[in-house]
């Protein structure tokens, strides 16, 4: 009886310590996810713990959106395309889409298993619109036509069932490297087929333990793809080779568990990452770091988000203060309150 108290004790210690990581809490202003426009600066979605927000004016105002599923949502995307597009991934109810900058959604959950009960990211095709790769706790699935149908594409990764992390090659989009609980996986066949590759990543012996190393964040060079970063529960990683021999990077960084990464789009060297313990920096490819997380109150990241064509303003959500800017490549931050006004109408 003791020894069934004491595990039963030691699991949901566990299980407490792995949901603050994760920051699955209640508070009001836990930023989940942060969705830029790609062309507008001022036009930005965040996702909280409650609720979906959009400012147009660089988050001086915010519209709050009517409840639209039942679940939390989870993480957020914009169609680079049609920027007035936007997908929501919810805990438990699937794929919601936006066709007119989030004043109407509509469920899209068509193909996808009944038991999805977490979507984990999207990541949408550079060029074709309405081709979209979602990472699921059920797997990875693929739509051609906009969320209108999915289907599960898991050749190749069957072992493996939750998908964490997702990454298209904008140069390349048949190829993209889905992060999972039982490390790293490439395709470059558009998801008909995936290759495990975790040479360097974890080794084979410890792949049969159910959280073996969970990959939080894929982020790829846009100026040489065959380097690709890797933020997991246990530490970062790097590859020169698309994967195919990973090493791990960032030794001196205080937190082993990464939950964002970012590259300058034009300037690779530069990269920020998330964690528990805050913003961290490099400028020189992740050989050295400094924390930049001068103005941030609660320091577990949950989010983290570049301006592409203003790549010096950042956003950093957080779990417990809310929402964070810099305008200065994260050497301050400034707090950006939700306070939100009733949704207004029309797009953009």
């Amino acid at each position: 009886m003791l020894t069934r108290t004491v595990c039963s004790l030691a699991r949901f210690v566990f299980l407490s310590l792995v949901l603050l990581c994760l920051g699955y809490q209640k508070e009001s202003e836990s930023i989940v996810s942060i969705a830029l426009h790609p062309t507008n600066a001022n036009i930005l979605y965040v996702a909280t713990n409650d609720a979906v927000y959009k400012s147009r004016d660089g988050g001086g105002t915010w519209e709050r959106f009517p409840s639209f599923s039942a679940r939390r949502v989870t993480t957020l995307a914009i169609d680079p395309l049609l920027p007035a597009t936007i997908y929501a991934g919810t805990m438990g109810d699937a794929v919601y889409k936006s066709p007119d900058g989030g004043q109407h959604w509509l469920q899209h959950n068509v193909g996808l298993k009944e038991h999805v009960s977490f979507v984990n990211q999207f990541v949408l095709h550079p060029a074709l619109s309405e081709t979209i790769y979602i990472a699921t706790t059920v797997g990875a699935f693929l739509t051609k036509d906009g969320g209108r149908e999915w289907e599960e594409r898991m050749n190749g990764m069957k072992e493996v069932h939750i998908v964490t992390s997702i990454a298209i090659n904008l140069k390349d989009p048949t190829i993209l490297y889905g992060g999972t609980t039982g490390g790293m996986y490439r395709t470059d066949n558009g998801a008909m087929s995936w290759k495990r590759i975790n040479n360097g990543l974890i080794p084979e012996s410890e792949l049969a333990s159910a959280m073996a190393l969970g990959v939080n964040a894929i982020e790829i060079d846009r100026t040489n793809p065959n380097i690709v970063y890797a933020g997991t529960t246990k530490g970062l990683f790097r590859t020169t080779n698309k994967g195919e021999q990973w090493e791990r990077i960032g030794q001196s960084l205080h937190d082993l568990f990464i939950s964002s990464i970012l590259l300058h789009p034009t300037e690779p060297s530069q990269l920020y990452v998330g964690g528990p313990k805050g913003v961290w920096k490099s400028a020189d490819s992740g050989k050295s770091w400094q924390a930049v997380n001068q103005g941030i109150v609660t320091l577990n990241i949950r989010a983290l988000a570049l301006n592409p064509k203003s790549p010096q303003i950042l956003y950093a959500g957080t779990n417990g203060s809310g929402l964070y800017r810099s305008t200065d490549a994260g050497v301050n931050w400034t707090a950006v309150p939700l306070k939100a006004a009733p949704a207004a109408i029309g797009s953009g």
